[in-house]
């Protein structure tokens, strides 16, 4: 569709269609607009233009499960990265993203990951071509203008969110959307793993392409067994609220690695490659040995894995079941095992610098009792919390916790029902 029609349909009313994705419908279609007018200024106004849009994330449980072949339970979030996108004829795929250089990769140039600069949008860009020509599927080049509000550094996967539109912008322009979004999200990994030079697990991607509440299990980490959990935050009558403290993340690479190395050497030490299959009893039966051979911390960090694997599951059920009280308080259990057992929510490195331990103290005093729950959120060390609150209690939630660590400290979310997608008008 032409830009002038497209953008007319828009300030119609078109986007209304969408009120499951967006609660402020006036706010989004100003912002698909200037997407579009920044399209046509660099790429042309006489083109064929789609609209597509992908989800950030949120970690709901499984903290630090994944890498040991656990299970998590995560949602796409209402804050989304779109795309404005043509196809061309010469074979290359641009990208220009609001406030960044523009991508740009000929996709006859995409086959060696060494051709590429590690830790670079390029080459996240060249990995999911080569992802697309290695499973068979059709592709071509286009030109793409994103904007996002899946902020970098705000804890909720802006780069997951922006490898999945990579593919979806693909899937939609060449395959007429027939590639499963689980594919989409095992093409972002790998662009993630073997091009921009990032072991990471699968949880972000999956949770950014499928949408909605996700529970997902890793026994087999290649294939990993999705399953959607229905339920509704927004009915339910609460908010998400992740609050970033604003805490420094240099130098926190070794604190990361320290957990899946740690808890791997206490598999190891027990025949293992990974907890996933050990129980809480053959832990401590060996504990006498293990204290001497990987240190306390391991151990702890293992009990944790173990306890909060099963508590996914329960927390699984409880959503299923409609028993949302039950699921608060495996949340702030699992908040409690993150802080005394895994031990990530500050770095040794820098005791005097808690942000996540101050605003885990202060939500818990303002929101105890009140039936609303909060933990660590993602990796840890520095960065997020998240909350769980009645939505009539957070607004002042959230002028308490932006007066403490910035306004805006506070994004105030709703768990979002559709993954990757085209937005077609």
């Amino acid at each position: 569709m032409q830009a002038n029609e497209l953008k007319a349909r828009i300030a119609a009313g078109a986007l209304d269609a969408y009120a499951h994705l967006y609660t402020d419908l006036a706010a989004q279609a100003k912002r698909y607009i200037a997407a579009i007018d920044a399209f046509c200024a660099l790429y042309g106004n006489d083109r064929d233009i789609r609209l597509f849009s992908v989800p950030g994330r949120s970690e709901i449980s499984g903290n630090h499960t994944d890498h040991n072949h656990g299970e998590v339970l995560a949602g796409a979030i209402d804050r989304d990265i779109i795309a404005v996108a043509a196809k061309n004829e010469d074979g290359v795929v641009r990208i220009k993203s609001e406030g960044y250089p523009e991508d740009t990769v000929a996709i006859e140039q995409a086959g060696d990951p060494k051709a590429f600069k590690p830790f670079s949008s390029c080459a996240l860009l060249a990995g999911t071509c080569r992802g697309f020509l290695d499973r068979g599927y059709a592709i071509g080049g286009y030109d793409a203008y994103t904007t996002t509000e899946v902020l970098k550094g705000s804890g909720i996967s802006s780069s997951a969110a922006f490898e999945v539109q990579c593919g979806n912008i693909m899937n939609y322009l060449y395959n007429d959307g027939k590639i499963a979004n689980e594919e989409l999200a095992k093409i972002a990994q790998y662009a993630e793993n073997a091009y921009f030079g990032k072991p990471c697990g699968l949880m972000d991607q999956m949770a950014c392409a499928v949408g909605g509440f996700l529970s997902i299990d890793f026994a087999d980490p290649k294939n990993p067994v999705v399953t959607p959990v229905s339920f509704s935050l927004s009915d339910a009558g609460y908010k998400l609220c992740i609050v970033n403290t604003g805490g420094n993340h240099a130098d926190l690479n070794e604190d990361y690695a320290s957990v899946p190395a740690e808890m791997k050497a206490v598999a190891a030490a027990l025949g293992q490659e990974v907890l996933r299959g050990l129980t809480e009893s053959d832990i401590i039966a060996n504990i006498p040995i293990l204290r001497g051979t990987v240190g306390d911390r391991a151990i702890l960090r293992a009990l944790h894995f173990l306890r909060e694997n099963a508590r996914v599951e329960k927390q699984v059920d409880a959503l299923r079941r409609g028993d949302f009280d039950t699921f608060l308080a495996l949340v702030i259990a699992s908040g409690n095992s993150s802080f005394k057992y895994l031990q990530n929510v500050f770095t040794v490195k820098n005791v005097t610098e808690q942000g996540l331990s101050l605003a885990l103290a202060v939500t818990e005093g303002l929101l105890d009792g009140k039936g609303c729950a909060w933990r660590v959120h993602g990796g840890g060390f520095a960065g997020t919390i998240q909350a769980f609150v009645k939505a009539e209690l957070a607004e002042d939630y959230r002028t308490v916790m932006d007066s403490i660590f910035g306004t805006g400290a506070v994004m105030m979310l709703s768990v979002r029902p559709v993954g990757a997608t085209e937005i077609a008008l």
